[in-house]
């Protein structure tokens, strides 16, 4: 089975020495339902549709696998992701 890439929000990065190496993820989707644990992020210059980031499918994957960096996420919107990632967990 060929794996879609998808286009991800990186929430944590790892330090050099990590010796596990793993990146914290967001995945984003433009398929938009309005439902707890979507942050609707509008349409990025660098994304071709309207988005949200679904903190629901928090994922940890290698470094490796990230292949492109297509934009930055305003701090606001940083934020707003951050805030639904405490709620989600009761933090």
């Amino acid at each position: 089975m060929a794996a879609k890439g998808r286009p991800v929000v990186v929430l944590s990065y790892p330090d050099a020495d990590d010796a596990r190496a793993l990146a914290i993820v967001a995945p984003l989707t433009s398929q938009i339902r309005g439902l707890t644990g979507e942050v609707d992020i509008g349409k990025p210059k660098w994304l071709p549709k309207p988005s949200a980031v679904n903190v629901q499918g928090l994922a940890s994957i290698d470094i490796h696998k990230l292949a492109h960096k297509y934009g930055t996420l305003p701090a606001a919107q940083y934020q707003a992701v951050k805030k639904a990632i405490r709620e989600m967990l009761g933090l």
